[in-house]
């Protein structure tokens, strides 16, 4: 989706990176090696995005490090069109309101950091999870998103123990306490 209205892939890169998880911070030479693309094409993007304010860059040390200008009026706008394109809305709305009673729901790993990698890892937890139905609608939604999801369903109990670890990797909440 974000093809037909962006023609730049650096730019769609850096836009996947920064607005899939806000929080998100990077410098030009990380953003190279991730994306395997060279510096000046990078930093051609980068400067304009800057320019128009979408990002904001802060300087520490040699490094000039970037990240979403969480204060742009156009912010949730972005973000919004950035989840729709990966599908993450879609997997939002068609998986966690139909499973029922759910403590939390997060995205973790490569999604998390900003990097579409065509694998959304989902962690739910919940004690009344309806498995049929989580399994039935996740196939459905890899199907229309044209990317896998890797759901792990936990316990209250299995979280509790898991949290930490969880906590001390990048996430981001996508629903937490009951429906």
């Amino acid at each position: 989706m974000l093809k037909s209205l962006i023609t730049s892939e650096v730019r769609i890169k850096l836009l996947l990176k920064f607005f899939l998880n806000p929080g998100t911070k990077a410098y030009l030479r990380q953003l190279s090696s991730e994306f395997d693309e060279s510096t000046n094409g990078i930093r051609v993007e980068l400067n304009r995005l800057v320019e128009a304010k979408i990002l904001d860059a802060e300087t520490n040390g040699r490094n000039k490090f970037y990240k979403a200008n969480k204060s742009h009026p156009l912010f949730g706008e972005i973000r919004n069109i950035v989840l729709k394109s990966t599908g993450i809305e879609k997997v939002i709305s068609d998986i966690l309101n139909k499973l029922g009673d759910i403590e939390i729901a997060f995205i973790r790993g490569d999604y998390a950091i900003g990097r579409d990698s065509g694998l959304i890892e989902l962690v739910v937890v919940g004690d009344k999870v309806n498995r049929k139905e989580l399994e039935r609608v996740r196939k459905k939604t890899e199907k229309l998103i044209d990317r896998k999801i890797s759901v792990l369903l936990l316990t209250s109990l299995e979280y509790k123990n898991l949290k930490k670890k969880f906590l001390s990797e990048p996430n981001f909440v996508l629903m937490k306490g009951g429906k």
